[in-house]
């Protein structure tokens, strides 16, 4: 059972952040996560990402009991009680108040660790491969450790390295840019040809590219313009766009241009058909667009570069790059992680392929000083079975982003999906057996799902205060359904 006290420490914690004081200060708290949560709560939409269903079939369960550190979701959720969740703590604590917990010393955390986690990580349901690693956060020091420099198949939990280096690359603040692009104008030209210009933005959706075309039709009847040749230019990116997996529900073709992740059926997350070119689609559907605003097309859009001459015409920016790693993590959104992969690589000067954001991500993190030597970063998603990271090296990432002196890492923790509540743990813990359920509200971590591999990288505050960065792979796994709550139960026990 969680104690009140060991609650109300989740509850200081709804960042992932603040135990130990190690990340008490900066971070982009309000930039996505809590926004994404919010908006998650009102649309009830199914989780994004490969394999990342429940864990066992049937109607949804009965919502949990409130989880104090999650305060934003249970407001979305209109919990009654959740506003007084958000009241300040006071100063000084009422005589029946519980005592804070003692921190433990690390060699016997350590101990306690190895006599709670080695029957769990022993569980058969996990498979014969399984490797593990606990650090405490604030100081990097490793509590537990079993294989924990094994490479291995990580799944979507590559999706931490993903959103580490770009955030390292770019900063939190970095917005993607869309733009329409024209020469300059020619008198009594009755046409004019504009360049629709894919900056890699994957979030794109049909509300913003509407108002980039209100946006260009507004320029363009300044210019007394009749009628536009669209030319589309998703040259940013290079190299094949199709993932080695190929045509796949769980990712579209890796375009920097493209509309809604190229879904076809309306959907927001989760498998779903795609596009076969979704520049083009994209082309389309701006044509029309500009229709609704007064400017027809003289043609059929048709793929190019803008001219030399060209000019910026218009743009819509996307949200802050702290914003789009928190959905990519919360969701495992494969789209977005390609796309990111490849701002890496673009800020490298690397060719914004799959093998150029393989170089790019490497060296970023091993510029920020991580032991990349023997990991692989072959696509940014986690859908590429060659990928090859270890636990350690996940656990020393989350330590990375947990470091009061690089706060423009904090979105790494705090996109994090909640046990419970959102994203890909929004069916799993809660209504659970008391060994699992007690993670609920309380361990924040990134899934990771293929065929026979299942593993589980997050943050936890431990009961005696201190935040765990905990990292478990398993390879083989005879099946999600027993793999999936024995990993759940291995980071509840560190919250319990």
């Amino acid at each position: 059972m969680v104690r009140t006290w060991q609650l109300a420490t989740g509850a200081a914690a709804v960042g992932c952040v603040l135990a130990a004081g190690a990340v008490a200060a900066a971070g982009p708290w309000d930039s996505g996560q809590r926004k994404a949560e919010r908006e998650w709560a009102a649309a009830r939409s199914p989780a994004g990402g490969a394999h990342h269903e429940g864990t066992a079939p049937g109607p949804p369960r009965t919502r949990p009991e409130p989880a104090p550190s999650a305060p934003d979701v249970l407001a979305a959720l209109g919990v009654p009680d959740a506003a007084a969740l958000r009241a300040p703590r006071p100063r000084t604590p009422s005589a029946d108040a519980p005592a804070e917990p003692q921190r433990k010393p690390s060699r016997q955390l350590a101990r306690e660790l190895s006599r709670k986690l080695d029957p769990l990580l022993a569980d058969p349901g996990l498979g014969p491969v399984r490797t593990a690693s606990v650090v405490d956060a604030a100081t990097g020091e490793s509590l537990y450790s079993r294989g924990a420099r094994s490479q291995m198949t990580p799944a979507s939990t590559i999706k931490i390295a993903t959103a580490t280096a770009v955030l390292a690359a770019l900063g939190p603040d970095h917005r993607i840019e869309t733009a329409v692009a024209a020469p300059p104008p020619r008198p009594g030209a009755a046409t004019t040809e504009i360049t629709l210009v894919g900056g890699g933005d994957a979030t794109l959706d049909e509300k913003r590219l509407g108002t980039l075309a209100e946006r260009t039709a507004t320029a363009l009847r300044g210019r007394g313009a009749a009628s536009v040749r669209l030319v589309y230019d998703a040259s940013r990116f290079s190299g094949p766009a199709r993932h080695p997996i190929g045509p796949n529900g769980n990712i579209a073709p890796v375009s920097a241009l493209m509309l809604n992740q190229g879904r076809l059926d309306g959907s927001l997350r989760g498998p779903a058909p795609r596009s076969a070119d979704p520049a083009r689609d994209t082309a389309d559907a701006f044509v029309r667009l500009l229709a609704e605003h007064g400017v027809e097309a003289a043609a059929d859009p048709v793929p190019g570069r803008a001219p030399a001459a060209a000019r910026p015409l218009a743009s819509v920016a996307s949200a802050p790059l702290s914003a789009l790693v928190e959905r990519m993590l919360t969701y495992s959104d494969n789209d977005l992680a390609e796309a990111l992969a490849r701002q890496t690589a673009l800020a490298a000067g690397e060719q914004a392929s799959f093998a150029g954001a393989e170089r790019a991500v490497t060296a970023q993190l091993a510029a920020l000083g991580l032991d990349v030597k023997a990991a692989r970063f072959a696509d940014g998603s986690g859908l590429s079975r060659r990928d090859r990271v270890s636990a350690g090296l996940l656990t020393a990432l989350l330590a990375r982003a947990a470091e009061p002196g690089r706060p423009e890492l904090r979105p790494v923790l705090t996109g994090l999906p909640v046990a419970g509540f959102s994203g890909t743990l929004e069916q799993r813990y809660a209504g659970g057996p008391p060994a699992t359920a007690a993670g609920t509200g309380l361990v924040r971590a990134k899934t990771g799902t293929l065929t026979g591999v299942d593993t589980l990288a997050g943050a936890v505050v431990a009961p005696d205060g201190r935040l765990l960065a905990f990292a478990f792979l398993t390879g083989d796994s005879p099946s999600p359904y027993t793999t999936r709550p024995a990993l759940d139960r291995l980071a509840a026990a560190l919250a319990s």
